[in-house]
């Protein structure tokens, strides 16, 4: 989030030199969530990228006994929450780094959309949590990128952030221009995703959602190709990385409950 420091991340050149990707990727994933959000509004009028509404809906149906809905509601939650612990499981980190297994993801997406499109076409209501999961899966790909906290299905915490960044530029006037467009990318892609995505559900229906899946399994197999096209050694070095850093983060509960007030010295 905008509230760090600037100084609280270290700025490694490589990854500095990503932002432009790391802003048309999320710029993507924005407004394919938003696209999947809106065609699936327009089977159930629940959104599916992301669980604030779900969880209110919750509250409703089960105060007004709609138990039918209920449990679709329900499945949105289960689903979207499954979908986030499948992605941690893959992806075994939060900070975007690239050369993680973000192309296997994407393809999962795509598995759990057509899954969703077959039963959706069906008039079942079980693919409702299925596109759930896969925004969950999405969601949780990544977390964490120089102090922002990215979210790419829902945009409360985008908007609220682009309010905090406009705040200390009319307080300090500075602000961080790259945090800036990133944000506004993923916003405005969101919306024009949610866009096409009514427009598309209105021309064929539920069979909306299979172009969706397509473009997460092209996006995922060109992850996949370039990512093992990368030189070998800097891929080892990138593992042995990602190993130490979990091994410190693994660590560090027990340094800090150890550690105890400096002993004094006899005299």
């Amino acid at each position: 989030m905008p509230y760090a420091r600037p100084d609280a991340v270290p700025e490694r050149p490589t990854i500095i030199r990503a932002r432009p990707i790391v802003t048309l990727g999320g710029a993507a994933l924005a407004g394919l969530a938003g696209y999947v959000n809106a065609v699936v509004l327009g089977y159930f009028h629940v959104p599916v990228s992301h669980m604030t509404g779900a969880v209110s809906r919750l509250g409703t149906d089960l105060a007004t006994r709609q138990h039918q809905d209920l449990v679709v509601t329900l499945g949105i939650v289960a689903g979207f929450l499954g979908g986030a612990v499948l992605s941690g499981a893959v992806i075994g980190a939060t900070q975007l780094r690239p050369g993680r297994r973000y192309g296997a993801v994407l393809v999962l997406e795509a598995v759990l959309l057509v899954a969703a499109t077959l039963l959706l076409l069906d008039g079942r209501s079980s693919g409702v949590p299925l596109a759930a999961m896969a925004c969950g899966l999405q969601n949780a790909m990544a977390s964490s990128y120089f102090g922002l906290v990215i979210r790419t299905t829902h945009v409360t915490g985008i908007v609220t952030d682009l309010g905090v960044i406009l705040g200390h530029w009319l307080r300090y006037r500075r602000v961080a221009r790259w945090k800036l467009l990133l944000l506004s990318s993923i916003l405005l892609s969101f919306f024009l995703g949610a866009l096409a995505g009514t427009i598309a559900a209105t021309k064929i229906g539920m069979r909306a959602l299979l172009l969706a899946a397509a473009a997460c399994a092209i996006g995922g197999t060109a992850y996949g190709v370039w990512a093992h096209g990368q030189p070998r050694a800097v891929r080892a070095r990138a593992e042995r990385a990602e190993r130490m850093r979990a091994l410190s983060d693994a660590d560090s509960p027990g340094r800090s409950r150890s550690s105890g007030p400096p002993a004094r010295r006899g005299g």
